[in-house]
């Protein structure tokens, strides 16, 4: 299986309100921690979450995340590359 691109080795904090919102799951997008469809030729696919209320969510961008969309620590268990 392929790998992600590490985008950033730290999460994405945003404040924002309720709807769907398509999280990049290959780390290549230039719009993180959104999708904008440079997954395209690879095994990766956007990840469809729904927010319901307005809220402040650190989104995984290092992409290894086992609590995905959302961070969970684990780029602190990242090498370098």
């Amino acid at each position: 299986m392929d790998q992600p691109t590490i985008a950033q080795r730290n999460p994405i904090i945003q404040k924002i309100g309720p709807g769907t919102y398509w999280w990049c799951t290959c780390g290549r997008s230039a719009g993180q921690p959104f999708c904008d469809g440079s997954h395209k030729g690879t095994s990766f696919g956007p990840e469809k979450v729904e927010i319901t209320e307005a809220k402040t969510v650190a989104w995984c961008a290092c992409k290894h995340t086992c609590d995905k969309p959302f961070c969970d620590g684990s780029h602190s268990g990242l090498g370098n590359d």
